[in-house]
């Protein structure tokens, strides 16, 4: 007999061969009878006779559980000798994630430690995935492999120290042994880190018109935004003046911008990490407002007819010039 082996919750068939030399046969799983020819021994309903002929002799245990995992021996009494057969019981396991961190929040710069223990059998394999695209994670202490979508890392801690804003973001273990579909968790790392204005340009307008300066700032958590003009703070409410701000950005709009308006604007972003400031101008632009001069001939006619009137005039004192002699 071979080994047998089977998953978790399955049922599994144990067979014996007889001839019709055998006399007496029993089943034993270590030193418990479980049958004895077609006798029940054992108080497990799991455990049932299904075959007891002149060519084998079988039981089955249904809904198999790890501790049902070990040795079982078919003893065959005949005339002459006793003899023994044994099979080794195999379960296997599919992969359950017992233990995993919890979602993180960490200021950029500090040193992260992610568990993920898992149990199965065989030992399932663990591996840690950054699924972010553009994330690389460049400084973790364990040894990583190169993928499509970050690094993997198999083991089941996986260390990154100083960590930055890049590395943020999710981070999958797969647990998988070959028993079943691998098991997916994931956690998430958000790494806080002070404001950074990342886009400003400088915004010509002219008299009367609309302008809107921009600035733009990453950072987590998200920032918050003021303006100021020279020394003094603009606020929402101004006459002709909004402010608008969002998660990334803020938008200072002039409705009918006026000479006073022109000058230079200061975007300060801040949240609890720190705060950083940019220089915007709002400058006068004077050349929306010019159109170009056209001077005479400048406009024709679309078929060109006055261009050939206009050079047949020019030609006519010359050629009365070439004719005069002949006369």
């Amino acid at each position: 007999m071979d080994n047998v082996t089977v998953r978790q919750g399955e049922s599994a068939t144990l067979r014996c061969i007889v001839d019709n030399r055998v006399t007496r046969v029993a089943w034993l799983n270590r030193s418990s009878i479980l049958y004895a020819g077609n006798d029940k021994w054992c108080l497990d309903p799991r455990v049932e006779l299904i075959a007891n002929t002149k060519t084998h002799y079988a039981i089955r245990i249904n809904d198999v559980d790890v501790y049902d995992e070990g040795p079982y021996t078919c003893s065959v009494q005949t005339d002459n000798h006793p003899k023994t057969s044994r099979v080794h019981l195999i379960v296997q396991v599919p992969p359950k994630i017992v233990e995993i961190s919890s979602d993180i929040s960490i200021n950029e710069g500090g040193n992260v430690s992610l568990t993920c223990i898992a149990m199965g059998r065989p030992d399932p394999t663990i591996t840690w995935r950054h699924i972010s695209p553009k994330d690389f994670l460049k400084k973790c202490t364990k040894t990583l492999h190169e993928s499509a979508m970050g690094f993997l890392s198999e083991d089941e801690y996986l260390e990154i120290t100083g960590i930055t804003r890049e590395q943020s973001g999710e981070y999958e273990c797969s647990a998988s042994n070959d028993v079943a579909t691998p098991v997916v968790r994931r956690v998430k790392v958000t790494v806080n880190y002070p404001p950074y204005i990342s886009d400003t340009k400088n915004t010509g307008v002219p008299v009367g018109q609309k302008g809107i300066l921009q600035c733009e700032a990453s950072a987590v958590p998200s920032a918050e935004f003021q303006w100021y003009k020279d020394d003094k703070r603009l606020i929402e409410g101004q006459k002709g003046l909004k402010v608008e701000n969002k998660a990334f950005f803020s938008r200072l709009t002039f409705f009918n911008v006026s000479e006073q308006d022109y000058g230079n604007y200061t975007c300060v972003a801040y949240n609890q990490l720190g705060n950083t400031n940019a220089s915007i101008i709002l400058y006068e632009d004077t050349t929306a407002l010019q159109t170009p001069w056209k001077g005479p001939g400048a406009v024709h006619d679309g078929n060109n007819g006055g261009s050939r009137r206009a050079g047949c005039i020019w030609l006519l004192p010359f050629l009365l010039l070439q004719l005069l002699p002949k006369f």
